[in-house]
């Protein structure tokens, strides 16, 4: 005798809800590649900006902290309306707000104005990132972590053009050289609004398969207590901590290190910053995969805590072997944080939004707050301290141990 869940689970809607939608996948990864090329436009200028200005590290650390501070506040506030209320619109209005902040960052003049162009950049990034990955939940259908992972892919890759646009770009043209991104803004724009029209169209569909599913289960059948899930959302929390405080250290300072410990110059330095955001860009794309097959927790544990013999290493070594422990470092670190959000939304289902935005505003407030406490503490102490105090930070990774098994998990798939 068929039960109602089996004739939805066999129906034309329950079949469009499990199907992963590559073209919407690779719009939105082409998009977040886009948005954070023109994000890190920003740090790729701090040894501009520091040379021209004469800023100190301190006021380095300030830019980043206005732009990711911006962002993580409003992330959440946004992922929390979108869930009660989804508006498609906002996906090309956000990358309007990062377009012109890039054209006040190519022409500002002063301090001042930089920090309200980067502040522009950062009210982009909230509208974008929390919107942007509610679609690829959307889109995922049963392939969550891939489809996180395709979406978070182009954003590191975007991240990582940051250095070689320094060597490339701006050595030589200076700030006016941003306002060559402007394109990159209009074409991203004219894909979210290809993406919104589909998100659009689809918003009804997760409604309609969320509540057969949630009903084929009885109430509380291998789930966790609201405690257990406060507690996994915090472990979590830290875990994100870890990771973009030791991210932010080496995308901050990592070039002045390499400058001022080895004697190599701003562009020879902007490429070993490169390679360890290219292998970041490499870890984000097989991290999903690779938790879709071995589990959320094990890949997240094994992702962080991994990461520290690399990063401990890396203050003590000769230039060369610096290099490679960064680029091993990237890869490992940066395989987890597709996955803790998808992780996370899973443990709040029906959140995916306000899970998002604090997620993606947690990376982005913890990276700016870690930046500006850095750049104060290396004008104390070196850059070199820096370095070092901030290896051993992936040894948080042990707290992952602590999380629920994957299939005590609701809803996990």
């Amino acid at each position: 005798m068929s039960t109602k869940a089996e004739s939805y689970s066999s129906s034309p809607a329950a079949a469009a809800a499990k199907a992963t939608v590559f073209p919407i996948l690779f719009a939105i990864s082409i998009v977040h590649m886009l948005n954070d090329t023109m994000q890190s436009t920003v740090s790729a200028l701090f040894p501009i900006l520091k040379s021209e200005l004469s800023l100190t590290y301190t006021q380095v650390g300030i830019i980043a902290l206005a732009m990711n501070l911006t962002a993580s506040v409003l992330q959440p506030l946004i992922g929390r309306y979108a869930d009660i209320r989804p508006l498609p619109v906002l996906l090309p209005v956000g990358v309007c707000f990062t377009l012109a902040g890039i054209i006040a960052l190519a022409l500002a003049p002063y301090y001042g104005v930089i920090l309200l162009a980067v502040i522009s950049m950062g009210i982009g990034s909230a509208i974008f990132h929390p919107e942007s990955s509610r679609v690829a939940y959307l889109a995922a259908g049963s392939r969550r972590g891939l489809a996180q992972s395709i979406f978070q892919v182009g954003g590191n890759f975007g991240s990582s053009l940051g250095p070689i646009m320094t060597a490339v770009l701006f050595v030589h043209t200076g700030q006016i050289g941003v306002i060559w991104f402007a394109f990159a803004a209009l074409a991203a724009i004219a894909i979210q609004i290809y993406v919104a029209r589909w998100y659009s169209a689809q918003q009804l569909l997760p409604r309609r398969a969320v509540k057969p599913r949630a009903a084929d289960k009885p109430a509380g059948a291998k789930g966790l207590t609201r405690k257990q899930v406060m507690w996994a959302v915090v472990i979590l929390v830290f875990l994100v901590v870890s990771k973009n405080v030791y991210m932010a250290s080496i995308t901050s300072y990592y070039t002045f290190y390499l400058i001022g410990d080895y004697g190599v110059s701003v562009s020879s330095a902007q490429w070993f910053l490169f390679a360890f955001l290219a292998a970041a860009a490499a870890g984000t794309f097989f991290g999903g995969p690779m938790a879709d097959r071995y589990g959320r927790r094990n890949i997240i544990w094994f992702s962080i805590l991994g990461t520290a013999p690399f990063s401990i290493l890396l203050p003590f070594a000769n230039l060369f072997w610096t290099g490679v422990l960064a680029v091993l470092a990237g890869f490992i670190l940066s395989s987890a944080f597709s996955i803790i959000v998808v992780y996370a939304q899973e443990l709040m289902p029906g959140k995916v939004g306000l899970v998002s935005g604090l997620f993606f505003g947690l990376a982005f407030g913890i990276g700016g707050l870690g930046s500006a406490l850095l750049g104060w503490i290396a004008d104390e102490t070196s850059i070199s301290f820096i370095m070092k105090v901030c290896a051993f930070l992936p040894l948080l990774g042990i707290l992952a141990v602590l999380l629920p098994k994957d299939d005590q998990v609701q809803g996990f798939e």
